[in-house]
């Protein structure tokens, strides 16, 4: 028996819609639209309620503009409406659906709700303008400038909902979650990275005077004290009650920077000539470090010079014990 044919659907071109089908595909656009501010309102109501509100109104507008095109299109072409949908339809964006995208940033959902205004706006536009039914293209040059004026609104639901001091406590708070759940366990890797692994990669090479070894065992160090780190960062804190965020994506975070902190000055002993590998090896070190002062004081509020003092003091000492216990 042979095996069935996969087939794909052939999108088709703007062009070679009729009347009838533009009607269809921008009631279902107005639809997912609606569905999608939906979406956005419920993931930051409870973090930033003002920015919800503003898109609960934009869903509202988007619900008015469907119940007019559906008034339309029962008028005149009956009640079956065919299921055309943005992605059957060439020259469409293409976006990740909100419930996959958490946590929602701010700046990312206003840029969201800018592209899909825009883009609704360019459809209604280019349907009208091939329109050759007089009360279609009537309705769809509205709901063209129906777009404009949304972005009109949607400014304003800003302004009304979100005065400045409350635009700016939100935007403090996106930053805090922002530190709590991306920088905080991106340094804590990073410094254990950077930090913890000086000593075998020293040990080693200073041991042995070869730098393959002294590469082998950096290497070794970086991957398992990334494995390690991300599993104890997973399962320290579920994030339900300290809003950290998803224990699997912090896990990630940690592992994958404390993997690249010890990466970073295992790789220069790949050059066979030793004492040049150490030189640049060294050389790394202090970026290493002066990159997670620099974070400290940008992310963490310390000033700059206790920052990286610490960090210099911490790294010096577990330098300093991979030269002697190698030397020995």
């Amino acid at each position: 028996m042979a095996p069935a044919r996969v087939t794909f659907p052939r999108m088709r071109d703007f062009s070679e819609l009729s009347e009838r089908e533009v009607l269809a595909l921008a009631i279902a656009n107005e639809e997912e639209d609606s569905r999608i501010y939906a979406d956005v309102a419920e993931g930051l109501r409870e973090d930033y309620p003002a920015s919800a509100n503003v898109f609960t109104e934009m869903m509202e507008e988007e619900g008015e503009h469907r119940r007019r095109l559906l008034e339309l299109y029962r008028h005149k072409f009956g009640e079956h409406i065919p299921l055309i949908r943005r992605q059957d339809v060439r020259g469409f964006l293409h976006r990740k659906p909100v419930w996959q995208v958490r946590p929602l940033g701010l700046d990312a959902v206003r840029n969201l709700a800018e592209s899909m205004e825009l883009e609704t706006q360019g459809f209604y536009r280019r349907a009208a303008a091939r329109s050759t039914d007089t009360s279609i293209r009537a309705l769809l040059g509205d709901l063209a400038e129906a777009e404009v004026a949304h972005e009109r609104i949607a400014g304003k639901l800003v302004a009304e909902n979100l005065p400045g001091p409350v635009r700016d406590e939100e935007d403090r708070a996106a930053r805090r979650q922002f530190v709590l759940r991306v920088v905080q366990p991106g340094l804590a890797g990073l410094m254990d990275g950077s930090v913890s692994t000086l000593a075998p990669v020293f040990a080693s090479a200073f041991a042995t005077g070869r730098s393959w070894d002294a590469f082998l065992v950096g290497l070794a160090a970086s991957i398992g004290a990334g494995i390690s780190m991300g599993f104890a960062e997973a399962l320290s804190d579920n994030g339900s009650l300290t809003g950290r965020g998803a224990p699997v994506v912090r896990g990630a975070i940690t592992g994958l920077m404390t993997t690249v902190g010890g990466i970073g000055h295992t790789l220069p002993f790949l050059i066979p000539e030793f004492w040049t590998a150490m030189a640049v090896a060294i050389g790394v070190v202090v970026v290493e470090l002066g990159a997670i002062s620099w974070i400290r004081w940008r992310y963490m509020d310390t000033p700059p010079l206790s920052a990286t003092f610490q960090v210099a003091v911490g790294g010096a000492l577990v330098f300093a014990c991979g030269i002697l216990i190698g030397s020995s």
